[in-house]
C-alpha cells in the first residue's frame, strides 16, 4: 500500500476541511514512487499509439497556439517550435503501476476520480494560463516545472479569442510561485488559475478529480426510468398531472401550466422515497462511468493458474483503470458505469473490499468461501469470477 500523499502535519480530515476546493497545498517529495517510472521519450512514443487520447500543443512567437489531437504520428513531432507540449490522457490504461498511485489520494473517494494525465514539455514549454473545472494533484515525475497560481475564476472568465485552447493573460495577484522537483506534489483547487512552465525536459502527472454535472445526472436518471429496477415502484410518476384549467387559445401552451408542471415534478422528486433509490442508482452509474473507452487485451485468465499464483503469495487488487464503487443497505456494486445486479453475496463482499483499496490473499478467499455451505464449490466459483474480473480489467494480481 502507498501511504497518503499529505505532509506529516496535515491529516486527511484537516485537508478535506481546510484545503479541499479552498486553497492550494505544496507537498515536497510527496510521491517519490513516481520518480523514474517514465522518461520523456516514453511519453512521446506513447502519444503516437493509435489507441491513445493525446493532444499536441504548439506555441509560436506571436503568441498564437496550434492544437493537434490524436491520432498523432511521427511526422507531427517534426518541425516543432521551441515551445510545445504533448498531453496524454487516461494513463491508468497504459500503466497499472502508475494507476496504483491513486492509493496516495485514497482520502478522496474514488468515485471523484477522473483520470491521470501526463504532460511532457521541453524547456519553456507550457499550455498557457488557464483554470480547470476539476481539482488536481500535480505530480512532478521528471525534470522541473515552475508553477504560478493566481486568481479564482468562474464561467464568466474571458478567454483569449481565436485560440484552440482555453487560455487567458490576466491571472490577477500571484499567490504561489515555486519550481517543483521530481516527487513534489502541488494540489490546485478547481477554478484556481495556474500556469506551469517547463524549466528543462519535464514530465508532470495530473491526478484529476471532479464532481458530476447536472446534465449527466439527468441523463442517467432518464436512463434508469427506461430500465426500471423491479425493486423500485415508480407508479406515481406515470399518473397524469392535475392542473387547474384556464381559458386560452387552442394552440397555446401557457407558461402558467408549464410552471405548475415543473412545481409538481420537483415536489414529487423531493417527496418520493422510491425516487431516492432510483436517484442513488443514477448517481452511482454516473460517477462510476469512465471518461475514456476501456481497452482490453486478448489474454484469458485461467482459474487454475490464478489459484496457483494466489497460493504463491500473489494478492488480488483493484485495477485502478476501473472505477469500482458500492452503495449500502442493500450492498450494490458498480463498475465502469454499470450496476452489477447478478452478483452473489460472496462476490459482492469481495468486490467491496477491492473497491476500498484492500489487497486480498488466498487465505482471505478461503475464509470467504468457508461462509458457504460447500466451501470447495464456493472457492471454484470465486476463482471463476476473479478470472472474469481480470479479463474485464476490474482487478489485477500483484506479487
Amino acid at each position: 500500500m502507498i501511504k497518503f500523499c499529505l505532509p506529516e502535519s496535515i491529516t486527511a480530515e484537516t485537508f478535506l476541511r481546510d484545503y479541499w476546493q479552498k486553497k492550494t497545498l505544496l507537498i515536497k517529495n510527496g510521491l517519490p514512487q513516481i520518480v523514474g517510472q517514465f522518461e520523456p521519450q516514453d511519453i512521446i512514443e506513447l502519444a503516437q499509439n493509435e489507441d491513445v487520447t493525446a493532444r499536441l500543443i504548439k506555441q509560436y512567437a506571436d503568441d498564437n497556439w496550434k492544437l493537434t489531437t490524436s491520432p498523432l504520428s511521427k511526422s507531427d513531432f517534426s518541425g516543432l517550435p521551441a515551445q510545445w507540449s504533448v498531453l496524454v490522457q487516461n494513463m491508468e490504461q497504459w500503466s497499472p503501476e502508475l494507476g496504483q498511485m491513486w492509493q496516495a489520494f485514497g482520502f478522496i473517494p474514488q468515485w471523484q476520480r477522473d483520470d491521470i494525465m501526463v504532460s511532457y514539455a521541453p524547456q519553456g514549454g507550457s499550455v498557457g494560463r488557464h483554470y480547470d473545472e476539476y481539482d488536481v494533484f500535480l505530480v512532478q515525475g521528471y525534470g522541473h516545472r515552475r508553477w504560478q497560481l493566481g486568481k479564482w475564476c468562474d464561467p464568466s472568465t474571458e478567454f483569449k479569442p481565436n485560440q484552440p485552447i482555453r487560455i487567458f493573460d490576466d491571472m490577477g495577484e500571484i499567490i504561489f510561485d515555486e519550481i517543483l522537483s521530481p516527487g513534489d506534489v502541488l494540489y490546485v483547487p478547481s477554478r484556481l488559475s495556474h500556469y506551469g512552465v517547463a524549466q528543462d525536459d519535464c514530465l508532470t502527472f495530473s491526478f484529476g478529480l471532479r464532481y458530476p454535472n447536472l446534465a449527466d445526472l439527468l441523463e442517467n436518471v432518464s436512463r434508469c426510468f427506461g430500465h426500471q429496477n423491479p425493486d423500485i415502484n415508480l407508479t406515481e410518476f406515470y399518473l397524469p398531472l392535475r392542473l387547474t384549467p384556464s381559458l386560452q387559445n387552442s394552440g397555446k401552451l401557457d407558461r402558467t401550466s408549464v410552471q405548475n408542471m415543473k412545481r409538481q415534478l420537483l415536489d414529487a422528486l423531493a417527496e418520493s422515497p422510491e425516487f431516492d433509490l432510483l436517484f442513488e442508482q443514477a448517481v452511482a452509474n454516473t460517477v462510476s462511468a469512465r471518461r475514456y473507452e476501456l481497452l482490453l487485451g486478448d489474454e484469458v485468465a485461467d482459474p487454475d493458474e490464478v489459484r496457483s499464483l494466489l497460493e504463491e503469495n500473489f494478492v488480488l487488487q483493484q485495477d485502478n483503470n476501473c472505477k469500482l464503487l458500492y452503495t449500502e443497505n442493500p450492498l450494490k456494486i458498480y463498475a465502469n458505469g454499470e450496476w452489477l445486479d447478478e452478483l452473489n453475496p460472496l462476490e459482492a463482499t469481495l468486490l467491496k473490499r477491492l473497491a476500498d483499496g484492500e489487497t486480498v490473499t488466498f487465505a482471505d478467499l478461503e475464509k470467504l468461501a468457508a461462509q458457504a455451505e460447500d466451501a470447495e464449490t464456493a472457492m471454484e466459483l470465486l476463482l471463476d469470477s476473479i478470472c472474469n474480473w481480470l479479463d474485464d480489467g476490474w482487478a489485477l494480481l500483484n506479487e
